[in-house]
């Protein structure tokens, strides 16, 4: 097994730069997941892990050994990509066999093996089909497995579930979950899908433009977003953010009211939850007493969607709260469940 050390690592192009002074310990057995908006450096990152791409300073340590110096084949090293990298022309057996041939591995113990791979993602019945006779779920597994077969020190998952439908990324989540958490082997995934992250995870590090935001478990990253970025990224739906002024502990801006705030007087962005505010049974001394935009029914809730603040602010209620648009509504928002940035940086302001 392996611990990964970033230490410093840059990229750039020229004058453009794609990952800046990213300075981290992966530990060993650890599942990290990069998150962040396409372009942030997530993908580039996992690249100079693997050796696809040269680091332009910095290094990289896994195990005891720097390998910025090292091929690829020399890392010890298994990745999983989105678009599967299957051979159309062999079998699921001989495209899970295909990395031990390759590394000259014992034949004797290839079968074995495969068999014990196949049996981890539920293959066994595939093994003689070709992959233009799979589904896309199906596919996806012969990638796992054929990574799984090489036993490496280090997984590298580059948006392994984007090609896939919602219900088989449920499940193929899942399935991605058990196996690390089975294998013990430590992993780097990469995605810009935060419920990936935060069901994935034990460790997540959001980016943007290169650059780490946070990092966090899923809990923390969630509970105390270090900044508006984060804030609006993680969450189904994001964080409500709204800019209004604070003063004396009382948060004000259009059609909104919330007392009992600690922090600096002055400018701030104000943020909640969806799902820790709730409806209020009246308009009248509600912190935010606004009209419906939109009302959608999510099956297990009811979300009311306001303007206030100069955003959109959403709320979610019980299933069965019916309203119509352009009603006005009240929406409890108590202090205790505020987060407060700075105006200008976004970052998180602490009491």
């Amino acid at each position: 097994m392996a611990e990964i050390q970033l230490k410093n690592v840059c990229k750039r192009w020229g004058s453009f730069i794609g990952v800046d002074n990213f300075d981290l310990t992966i530990a060993d057995r650890e599942f990290l997941v990069l998150l962040g908006p396409s372009g942030c450096g997530k993908t580039t990152t996992m690249r100079m892990i693997a050796g696809l791409e040269d680091a332009t300073d910095g290094e990289i340590v896994i195990g005891d050994r720097v390998v910025n110096d090292l091929d690829p084949k020399d890392r010890d090293i298994a990745m999983v990509f989105q678009s599967y990298g299957l051979y159309p022309n062999m079998n699921v057996y001989e495209n899970i066999r295909f990395p031990l041939k390759v590394r000259k591995v014992d034949p004797a113990t290839h079968n074995e093996r495969v068999m014990r791979a196949a049996a981890m993602v539920e293959l066994e019945e595939f093994l003689h089909r070709k992959p233009a006779e799979l589904s896309g779920g199906q596919r996806q597994r012969v990638a796992l497995a054929r990574a799984i077969v090489r036993e490496p020190n280090v997984f590298l998952m580059d948006e392994p579930l984007s090609n896939l439908d919602a219900k088989l990324r449920v499940s193929t989540r899942a399935q991605i979950k058990n196996l690390q958490h089975e294998l013990k082997v430590t992993t780097i995934y990469v995605t810009h899908d935060q419920i990936e992250a935060m069901t994935l995870a034990d460790r997540v590090v959001v980016m943007k433009r290169g650059v780490i935001q946070q990092v966090g478990t899923p809990t923390e990253i969630y509970d105390r977003p270090a900044n508006t970025f984060v804030a609006g990224f993680i969450g189904s739906p994001a964080m409500n953010l709204m800019d209004g002024t604070l003063a004396g502990g009382v948060f004000t801006a259009s059609n909104v009211r919330i007392e009992g705030l600690s922090g600096p007087d002055g400018p701030v962005t104000l943020g909640f939850r969806a799902e820790d505010a709730s409806v209020s049974a009246s308009a009248d001394g509600a912190e935010i007493s606004a009209p419906v935009y939109t009302m959608e029914l999510l099956g297990d809730a009811t979300m009311i969607t306001v303007r206030a603040g100069g955003a959109m602010v959403s709320v979610k209620a019980h299933k069965d709260y019916r309203i119509e648009i352009d009603e006005t509504v009240g929406l409890s928002v108590p202090a205790h469940i505020c987060h407060l940035f700075h105006k200008d940086t976004g970052a998180r302001l602490e009491a």
